[in-house]
């Protein structure tokens, strides 16, 4: 996969090369007079969503204007609800009809469009999968992302970030990679040496993976270690390990911020771990580095790339209902009924079928299904979600960029002045056209994790957007002063819970659930073939899919849980 002294490679090098001599040649260019911001709220319709929470609070639901039916029906069409369709597929099941509350399909893996330009609405990348994560594998796949040459998988270097990939702001300069190095001492290098060796040191002790249900057993669902490091903190952890370097906390913070919406203060021990050991570990300054495990998939809309190719099929055989909102599940001896909102025709529509795929956030679920089992409402009782927010700011114009490593795709604040700031994306960094990349107009996708705002979700709901924008184009002005002068529009994308935050004892807990009833067949056919069965919380006719029953989202969570919950369907 790496054999890569290629045209591609040659290309890399001139992007790398052509955005350094822009940046110099930009420097000073901050006298142009800032043009009106254009903007406003994109990408989530919370008033749709407090819409239906509204409705199941007034106890009596209107009567359903038609009942439909099929053979399953799946609520909701994020990732999980998406692979738990493509699943049903594979298993030879076509009658079923997917629910979802948004226009577009895709949950947190959207893409949208500011200008013309392409940009993500949410998750904007997937690394390249390790083979715990089979089904993703053979999605991409499927997808023509990946093939096997001279016995080999390798993938499409077109969809493989190009370089640079990343840099840190940090001491009024750009630096390459994300952890602190450039004018550290000794004391800090240590630091990040003793912590790449603690973590080294429990990855041996019990194997961690991605998706994490892959080490989920009947007999031991959580291994001890790992119930030890699920009991705590990642900040005590690392205390009691004499972490406690500045530039360290911060480095890990950010990483536990970026993946699970809150920091190493708030999330267990176990997920900050997990973070490195599930996938390339973590590298102290000058140790070797293996470029396969680092790779990560990205597109120019994010992972709403992959998202759009999962639901058009569906589009296009009318199995995807959009703009619905499901508002109750009611299982019985011989089927399920589900009452959806179809916002298209203001009319209650009711769903029949012999099985549902609950692909809500667990939140919703509890409260959409009735008489819900104890898993389901003990699970929406411990777990807590991060608000998010995605600011897509178009920029006309090459902007003023400090000293240092060149404008790369991920581009991060040390110590960002904006609370959960996360730094920005260059949406225009995987486009094929080099010129047009360094020199043309382009979108700047800034992110904000908000789990450890106090308020967080109240601000998002009652902020106006020129808050939001002002505060994202301030942060980013530190190093970009002429950010203001080049921005001709921000839209503000809202979530009020895009993730599950794993804080202590959220592994423990959800490990157990999905193992209290398995199945009686431990082997499923899907695609021809009989494939191993999938830990999945099921009742007689509901099977629950979300990342959330992982404790964190991530997309092989999802897409996995979802493919489980689409075989037991189907079975």
């Amino acid at each position: 996969m790496h054999d890569r002294m290629t045209a591609w490679t040659l290309q890399r090098r001139q992007f790398v090369a052509g955005a350094a001599a822009l940046a110099t040649a930009a420097l000073g260019g901050c006298d142009r007079a800032a043009p009106p911001l254009e903007g406003g709220f994109a990408g989530i319709d919370m008033a749709r969503g407090h819409q239906l929470r509204d409705l199941l609070a007034q106890g009596t639901l209107p009567a359903p204007a038609v009942v439909r039916r099929a053979q399953v029906v799946i609520a909701g069409g994020g990732v999980a609800g998406l692979a738990a369709a493509r699943s049903l597929r594979l298993a030879g099941v076509d009658d079923f009809a997917l629910l979802e509350l948004e226009d577009t399909a895709g949950g947190n893996s959207r893409g949208g469009q500011v200008n013309g330009i392409a940009c993500p609405l949410g998750a904007h990348y997937l690394p390249v999968p390790g083979d715990d994560a089979r089904e993703v594998q053979d999605l991409l796949e499927e997808l023509g992302l990946r093939q096997r040459v001279a016995g080999r998988w390798r993938y499409d270097e077109r969809h493989l970030c190009h370089s640079p990939q990343e840099r840190l702001f940090f001491d009024g300069e750009w630096q390459e990679g994300l952890l602190p190095v450039h004018g550290v001492g000794e004391a800090t290098l240590d630091q990040y040496r003793r912590f790449a060796q603690a973590g080294e040191r429990e990855a041996q002790a019990a194997r961690f993976a991605m998706p994490a249900l892959r080490l989920w057993g009947s007999k031991q669902p959580l291994a001890l270690t790992h119930q030890a490091l699920d009991a705590m903190t990642f900040g005590a952890w690392l205390a009691q390990e004499g972490l406690e370097d500045a530039h360290l906390r911060w480095y890990l913070d950010y990483c536990c911020r970026d993946d699970y919406g809150a920091g190493v203060d708030r999330v267990s021990a176990w997920a900050g771990i997990h973070y490195f050991a599930s996938r390339h570990g973590f590298h102290a300054p000058g140790e070797a580095v293996d470029e396969a495990r680092e790779s990560v998939l990205t597109w120019p809309e994010g992972n709403g790339w992959i998202t759009h190719r999962l639901a058009e099929p569906l589009r296009s055989a009318g199995q995807l209902q959009t703009a619905t909102s499901v508002l109750r599940i009611t299982e019985g001896r011989h089927g399920v009924e589900v009452d959806a909102f179809n916002h298209a025709t203001d009319s209650v529509e009711r769903w029949q079928a012999p099985r549902c795929i609950v692909a809500l956030p667990v939140f919703v679920a509890a409260r959409v299904v009735q008489n819900p089992p104890a898993f389901l409402t003990g699970a929406a009782q411990r777990l807590s979600w991060a608000p998010w927010l995605v600011a897509n700011i178009h920029i006309d114009s090459p902007l003023t960029d400090r000293p240092g490593a060149a404008p790369a795709w991920d581009n991060v604040l040390y110590a960002d002045p904006t609370a959960g700031g996360l730094g920005y994306v260059n949406a225009g960094h995987q486009r094929l056209d080099v010129g047009a990349a360094i020199a043309g107009p382009t979108v700047l996708s800034y992110y904000q994790a908000l789990g450890d705002v106090q308020g967080g979700r109240q601000q998002l709901a009652t902020l106006p957007w020129q808050q939001w924008a002002d505060a994202a184009l301030a942060a980013l002005a530190v190093p970009h002063p002429d950010l203001r002068q080049r921005a001709t529009r921000v839209d503000i994308t809202r979530y009020g819970h895009a993730m599950s935050i794993p804080v202590p004892g959220t592994q423990q807990f959800l490990s157990q659930i999905g193992l209290q009833r398995l199945s009686g067949k431990r082997k499923q056919l899907s695609n021809g073939e009989r494939v191993a069965w999938i830990p999945t919380p099921t009742t007689a006719r509901l099977a629950f899919a979300h990342s959330d029953w992982s404790g964190y989202s991530v997309f092989e969570e999802a897409f996995t849980r979802g493919h489980g919950a689409g075989l037991v369907a189907a079975g």
